[in-house]
């Protein structure tokens, strides 16, 4: 009979964090270990290249179980099933809950109802819009823009009032006046007011939470994941002091908050930001001095961020999505939204609805991640990765702090300026290709052409503030729109006129001319320009002949360094009005701008500038 206690790998020695430094090192033969293989964060700290058993003794959180305080792995003890979420934004009640209950067949067992007007709900529209839904079979969440409207009162007594188990209903209506304060730029007192009250009538409801706090606007407006914790739970921290401060129960008070958090495309930052998430929230409540921890749980929905997403090549989205939901899912999360591939751009489909239903069908049914609690615990890389995010969240919760609390830190600029420091470091990033859009800044669909009509709020941030803002507000954008406003003039450019042709003029070192004319028809093909590569021409005039035969506009000269002296000028010599650009940073070039060779494009160019630039040559 096999021996079931053997010990596997016996055979093999145990090998010291010294040992694998000492083999890194020599395969490094004299690079620097910091510079090749460490990575700073957007969040401002270092991750090694690995992590071992011995960096996870001072990590005292990993002595807890999933279900228990802090709850840093998740608030489920058993298992880690989330609520798949689907919004439906509400225009006629009636028809809104018709889409519900079809959706609720297919897989939805969460609802989001938007309204744009929340005048209109009463106790006899909220009658029609939840019309056959068991609200202990499917959680239901009104998202309401007017923070001063009496929907949690409407929403707490229709659930009282209806035939099902209170206490198995879980809901929440998302009233956020800081969070609106954040977009519109002033803060309704009343709104902050009516908090008590809702609470108070919320509280025949055990599973109602009334408050939301929206880390998505700090994500969404470029902010890093670090900046979207900290504000996120700056925010929390404010709505508890206002509501202890009214006489609300801190157990009341934390129990009534949701948090509605982004999704990036930063998979392991996000697995650890939720986890994360739960660790500091639960210490903020702690100190509040809850008479249960049970108290101090976060709640949070997830939703994938529309900063990432593209218009261009718009169903890598679905990829982007993908891995986004799963990060969150790992992570713990409370229920989750994917954002069907083409929200960004016009009004969803039912196909583009399916597949994002979809795509949580399969993280359940095929992938069973909501089987096991805590599936991400014991990985050294992850449990490091929280506890860094920790400490830099906090050193930035503390600053907020310090400034008197989130709303004093807002007025103040403080937090607006810190997020638009990052969102243009991003931005450069983006610009530089440090930071990749799959399909707009790097490797773009070379045959894709938009023809339809856009409104050109589509390629700029959006602006939410109301006449007599008393601060700075944020602006949620996308980091592709840049790009994608420079396409798009490319392509509404080309509809009455000659497309601009890009020319690969690929000549001498064989590797050289390949890697850089694949490199130079992807630049030129992310601003909507058509590219011809080449195999080869044996001689400038050859090639300067077949450019011209083919009606070039741009011609690139694709060969190496040591060739560029020689080849560049007598390409320069055969052509006329054509643009004569070089592929790479040769050590001639200065020497050839003395010639008047100025157009260079490599590594580290600024692409969005640079083909701004080469679109007003062309007169576009």
């Amino acid at each position: 009979m096999a021996d079931i206690k053997q010990t596997l790998f016996a055979e093999f020695p145990p090998i010291t964090t010294e040992e694998w430094e000492a083999k890194i090192n020599a395969d490094l033969k004299g690079k620097d270990y910091e510079r090749a293989l460490v990575w700073r964060t957007q969040e401002g700290f270092n991750v090694r290249p690995y992590y071992r058993q011995e960096n996870l003794k001072e990590l005292n959180y990993l002595d807890s179980l999933p279900g228990e305080f802090p709850f840093v792995r998740g608030n489920k003890k058993t298992n880690n099933d989330w609520f798949v979420r689907q919004n439906i934004f509400v225009q006629d009640f009636a028809e809104a809950n018709k889409k519900a209950l079809n959706v609720l067949g297919k897989g939805v067992t969460s609802l989001g109802f938007l309204f744009s007007e929340c005048g209109s709900v009463t106790k006899e529209s909220l009658a029609v819009l939840l019309k056959d839904i068991c609200l202990e079979a499917a959680e239901v969440n009104l998202v309401c823009s007017c923070d001063n409207s009496n929907c949690a009162q409407i929403f707490a007594d229709y659930i009282s009032e209806g035939d099902w188990d209170n206490d198995k209903v879980v809901a929440s209506v998302s009233i956020d006046p800081i969070g609106t304060m954040v977009l519109q730029g002033k803060l309704d007192t009343d709104a902050v007011a009516s908090l008590k009250t809702n609470i108070e009538k919320a509280k025949a409801v055990k599973n109602l939470r009334t408050i939301a706090v929206h880390g998505k606007f700090f994500a969404n407006s470029g902010s890093s994941i670090a900046q979207e914790l900290a504000f996120s739970l700056a925010q929390g921290a404010e709505y508890l002091t206002l509501l202890t401060e009214a006489g609300i129960s801190i157990d009341d008070a934390a129990r009534a908050i949701k948090f509605n958090m982004g999704i990036s495309n930063n998979y392991f930052m996000e697995i650890a930001k939720l986890r994360t998430a739960r660790l500091l929230w639960s210490k903020i409540v702690e100190a509040y001095g809850p008479e249960c921890k049970c108290s101090a749980k976060l709640i949070a929905h997830s939703e994938t961020n529309r900063y990432n997403k593209t218009v261009y090549d718009p169903y890598v989205n679905m990829l982007r999505t993908q891995t986004e939901a799963m990060s969150a899912v790992l992570g713990g999360a409370h229920s989750v939204t994917v954002l069907p591939f083409n929200a960004i751009y016009e009004e969803t489909t039912e196909f583009s609805e399916r597949i994002a239903r979809n795509q949580q069908a399969l993280l359940k049914e095929e992938s069973h991640l909501d089987k096991i609690a805590d599936p991400s615990a014991g990985s050294y890389y992850i449990e490091n990765l929280t506890a860094s995010l920790a400490d830099e969240a906090w050193k930035l919760f503390l600053a907020v702090q310090d400034k008197g609390g989130f709303i004093a830190a807002f007025k103040e600029g403080f937090i607006q300026s810190e997020i638009k420091a990052m969102a243009a470091q991003r931005d450069k990033n983006i610009a530089l290709r440090r930071e990749n859009l799959l399909g707009t800044n790097q490797f773009p669909n070379f045959t894709e052409k938009i023809t339809a009509q856009f409104d050109g709020s589509l390629f700029e941030a959006v602006d939410l503030t109301v006449e007599g803002a008393e601060v700075e507000t944020l602006k949620p954008y996308r980091g592709a729109q840049a790009f994608e406003a420079l396409r798009y003039t490319t392509d509404m450019y080309s509809k009455d006129n000659k497309r601009p042709l890009a020319f690969m003029l690929t000549i001498g070192n064989l590797t050289f001319r390949k890697a850089r004319a694949q490199f130079s028809c992807n630049f030129f093909a992310v601003a909507g320009f058509t590219v011809i590569d080449n195999n080869g021409f044996a001689t400038a005039e050859e090639g300067v002949a077949a450019a011209k035969a083919a009606g070039a506009d741009i011609v690139v000269v694709c060969s190496s360094d040591d060739e560029y002296a020689e080849i560049v000028p007598a390409v320069a010599e055969q052509l006329n009005d054509e643009i004569l650009v070089v592929a790479g940073a040769p050590a001639c070039q200065a020497e050839l701008e003395a010639k008047g060779i100025t157009n260079f494009i490599h590594v580290k160019s600024n692409i969005l500038e640079e083909l701004k630039s080469y679109q007003n040559k062309l007169g576009i």
